[in-house]
């Protein structure tokens, strides 16, 4: 029987890997692309890891399963959390997979921490597996829970590199602990796959994108593909193996940096109060210059361990407040809207159609000396399917490729050049498929994200389920299930980890500054 090995490149796209691959660079993947069927894919808005990397795996959009971006707006109890693993209502195409009695083994992917039980290893990493700010996790994250000590003794693994990179300054330690986690993945992926004969496996490499989001397609970022090129070499000598890659997402360098709160306030669709960090900001106290400080002296461990949260949140970022903080620098009794980064807008409680349609056109309407900064302004119920519409923003912005919308309040500026990133998320990602199972077609049309899971599961004998928004592409080689199967119910969700831990991983990385 054929068995399948998926690799997820976080934030890979054709753009960054184009010039690379026609220079020769990368002689494997140009040689998989001649060989398979490939194609620019088109992920969920907003285009990021949270939702993206369960659109992927569930087959759906967010209002199949509940989660629209890292965070969870409820402007009616005026609260913002962070989501987390728990958070996600859906089962994943390893769950039909197993029901079908193929086994599986999920490394790194990220939304699965904590661990749940599948008949095969769970090796849980991404943003999400976290344990504090700045430390690595180091127990809690495998499925079963004695595969840690082996991975430990065999890879010396790490959930997290360490020391962990926070800005385009740190070239050295910071990216060779990158290296060397991206080469774990691999490794630790391929002795599961072969020492537990699994039907299929999948890793993420999610510290890829890491290293695009801070250096786009300079030399960091370009080792970091080399490595994976020989990799893919190795794969491609798997026998009866078909060999998957996809990203969740794209990515594009970064030109322009959008303060969307701050433009709801100057276009009076929010008020806004006096905070602290009004205050300690201009004094040049920042949370970012405090890391780089403590990085330099080392005492980035003993500040994380014995200064208390609450104080630590005084600090304020360079980019002004996020998530729940957002709301104290918000008069909420006089606003309409509030906004998380990258996409997502929300309305406050009785805020009138007439009112959305006008901001929507307003939006629509806003630009710099590129253009357009969105590529389009949608509501929520026109893009999003499934019973969590109810819960999705009322408004999603398309950021342009190279805009990124920042959602942070308090620096009175909209609109700036580069921030912290040299590269933002776009929702032109990759796929390509090559092995027994796939025909050969060569470039396909633009594919969804969602087409992945419908796919191969189609292409491992299983029927993809009914509530699947995506469609099987026809690449499968063989007969493809005619009928869809009913949905797997997993409950409630995994479990998930404390929002404060997953905040704080989430700023270090500049995923909410």
């Amino acid at each position: 029987m054929t068995r399948t090995f998926v690799v997820g490149l976080d934030g890979a796209s054709w753009r960054l890997l184009d010039p690379w691959i026609e220079a020769g660079d990368l002689p494997n993947l140009a040689a998989l692309r001649s060989e398979s069927s490939w194609a620019e894919t088109r992920s969920c808005l907003p285009p990021v890891t949270f939702p993206n990397w369960k659109c992927y795996s569930s087959g759906k959009d967010p209002g199949g399963f509940g989660v629209f971006w890292f965070e969870r707006v409820d402007l009616a109890n005026e609260r913002i959390d962070v989501t987390n693993g728990s958070d996600f209502h859906t089962a994943e195409l390893w769950d039909y997979l197993n029901d079908e009695g193929q086994s599986t083994g999920v490394v790194n992917m990220p939304t699965m921490f904590p661990p749940r039980d599948l008949d095969g290893p769970v090796i849980c990493g991404g943003p999400d597996a976290v344990q504090g700010e700045y430390r690595t996790i180091d127990s809690g994250y495998t499925s079963p829970s004695e595969l840690e000590d082996e991975l430990a003794e065999r890879f010396d693994y790490r959930v997290h590199p360490d020391p962990l990179l926070s800005s385009n300054d740190e070239r050295g330690a910071e990216v060779d602990a990158i290296l060397d986690i991206l080469e774990k993945r691999f490794e630790v992926a391929l002795w599961l796959f072969e020492e537990h004969d699994l039907d299929f496996v999948h890793v993420t490499l999610f510290y890829l994108n890491v290293l695009q989001h801070f250096f786009w397609d300079e030399e960091p970022t370009k080792r970091a593909w080399e490595l994976i090129d020989d990799w893919l070499g190795r794969l491609q000598d798997l026998d009866d193996t078909n060999l998957v890659l996809m990203s969740d997402h794209g990515s594009a360098p970064t030109t322009t940096e959008f303060y969307v709160n701050e433009w709801l306030a100057e276009n009076g669709y929010q008020a806004h109060e006096r905070t602290v960090e009004d205050v300690l900001r201009p004094l040049g106290l920042t949370r970012e210059r405090a890391l780089s400080v403590a990085k330099r002296a080392g005492i980035v461990d003993l500040l994380a361990a014995t200064v208390p949260e609450r104080i630590q949140q005084l600090v304020p970022q360079s980019s002004g407040l996020k998530r729940d903080r957002k709301l104290e620098a918000i008069d909420l009794s006089r606003t309409q809207a509030v906004a998380s980064g990258q996409g997502p807008v929300y309305l406050m409680p009785g805020v009138s159609d007439s009112v959305r349609d006008r901001l929507i056109e307003d939006l629509r309407g806003v630009t710099d000396e590129h253009g357009n900064i969105f590529t389009d302004v949608y509501r929520g119920e026109d893009i999003y399917n499934g019973p969590y519409v109810d819960e999705a923003p009322e408004i999603v912005v398309d950021q342009r490729p190279g805009v990124h919308v920042n959602d942070g309040i308090g620096g009175g500026t909209i609109q700036t050049g580069p921030d912290r990133w040299a590269a933002e998320n776009t929702p032109n990602g990759i796929f390509l498929a090559s092995g027994p199972d796939f025909e050969s077609e060569g470039e396909l049309d633009q594919i969804s994200i969602t087409d992945m899971a419908p796919t191969i599961l189609a292409a491992n004998g299983t029927a993809p389920a009914t509530d699947m928004v995506g469609e099987v592409l026809p690449i499968v080689a063989g007969d493809v299930p005619e009928d869809r199967r009913d949905p797997i119910d997993i409950g409630d969700g995994a479990g998930g980890q404390s929002s404060e831990e997953v905040t704080e991983r989430l700023q270090q990385l500049g995923y909410m500054e």
